[in-house]
């Protein structure tokens, strides 16, 4: 375990279960996803075969129940577990991270025949999920959104397109929200949409920045038919289900940021002990010393705050959504610095592939924009400080 995780450990008293939790995942992360983590992403190859062999782990279901296989864990222990991934490839976290947010709707809000009939196979990763909810012409204004849904007999039909899907094409369930009423949040609904489903199709992968080892396309809906029993709560219900998760999803895609974060200070480390110039180590220069000196301090500083913010959504506490936006904002940005200055500090190294910075770099900037811009951030802590002022 890297000695900087361990005192964050400390200074949150982590119990024994939650240790076992990180260095399982960390065991994990090094052995199967790290060495092929740059393959992937030159190849652009999503390695579903992998993805799935973490549904034994516990991942598939991080914090559903476990009478449908998940593991009824906490959010600081979901924190750990994409932490420990991301170091490894944030893409691959992050994919994790969606899967889960897709599981805890369905376990959250849906009726035990929901639950029984489609979680065990999500929970033990036989199913992959996606979540969908951004448009192409309605990104942080997520109650404009235009996909509608009909009731017809027993089925609702779709009409529309979900933009920037993670597993589009790959995956098996789609979570989708989508208008079955009035303009505005109120009438936006939540269905579930199997890969099978007459009149759904996918859009051509996108050409990424980052994020190369999982596919991202448009999810097409066509006079598309979903049964309607795959209604999830009731008619109006969507977007309170969508902003729902968004507290728990800030907070892991944060966690992968510090992941990825870490490890490239970690190469930092390596790299400036190695690399002489004017006859020494460049990390005995003052300069380079200052700067790894922020990073450190940085990057602790963004532990701490997650940590924090997710043992509040843990306890349900008043300002846990509040806690989660700054987390969210912090972390992300923080931790984009971090990897920046990383690749900065490789010198013109950090801009080769081999060596994994630019990768990181290129994985974590999305952070800054997905789950909620960093710019949606500030106003949702704004507005809740002004509410209480």
């Amino acid at each position: 375990m890297d000695a900087s995780v361990s005192q964050a450990a400390e200074q949150f008293e982590l119990n024994a279960d939650q240790r076992a939790i990180q260095e399982m995942t960390q065991s994990f992360a090094a052995d199967r996803v790290a060495p092929h983590a740059l393959d992937w992403d030159r190849d652009k190859h999503f390695p579903a075969d992998v993805v799935r062999e973490t549904g034994p782990l516990g991942f598939g279901g991080i914090y559903v129940r476990d009478d449908v296989g998940g593991s009824a864990l906490g959010r600081l222990d979901a924190v750990l577990i994409f932490e420990a991934l991301a170091a490894a490839c944030p893409g691959f976290s992050s994919f994790i991270s969606i899967h889960n947010m897709a599981g805890w709707m369905i376990d959250t809000f849906g009726n035990e025949e929901q639950r029984q009939r489609l979680l065990p196979k999500l929970t033990s990763m036989e199913w992959l999920a996606s979540y969908c909810l951004t448009e192409p012409g309605s990104g942080s204004d997520a109650a404009a959104l235009k996909t509608k849904a009909v009731k017809s007999g027993g089925d609702y039909v779709l009409n529309g397109t979900k933009q920037f899907i993670s597993g589009a094409g790959e995956n098996d369930i789609y979570v989708a929200m989508v208008r079955t009423g009035e303009d505005g949040p109120r009438g936006v609904s939540t269905v579930v949409v199997p890969k099978d489903a007459p009149g759904l199709s996918f859009g051509p992968a996108e050409f990424k920045m980052g994020w190369h080892m999982q596919p991202t396309r448009q999810v097409i809906f066509e006079d598309c038919k979903v049964p309607a029993e795959n209604l999830l709560s009731s008619e109006g219900a969507g977007f309170g289900i969508a902003m729902a998760g968004l507290d728990g999803g800030r907070l892991n895609i944060a966690a992968c940021s510090l992941g990825g974060a870490q490890s490239a200070l970690d190469k930092a480390l390596a790299y400036t002990a190695e690399r002489e110039a004017f006859g020494q180590a460049i990390n005995r220069f003052q300069a380079l010393q200052f700067k790894l000196a922020d990073m450190e301090t940085n990057l602790q500083a963004s532990r701490m705050m997650l940590y924090t913010a997710a043992s509040k959504l843990d306890a349900k506490t008043p300002d846990a959504s509040k806690w989660s936006a700054m987390a969210k904002r912090f972390v992300t940005d923080t931790c984009f610095d971090i990897a920046n200055d990383a690749l900065q500090l490789h010198g013109g190294y950090g801009y080769l592939h081999e060596y994994g910075v630019e990768k990181l770099v290129r994985d974590l900037r999305v952070h800054q924009i997905l789950e909620g811009t960093n710019e949606i951030m500030r106003l949702i802590i704004a507005r809740h400080l002004v509410g209480r002022g």
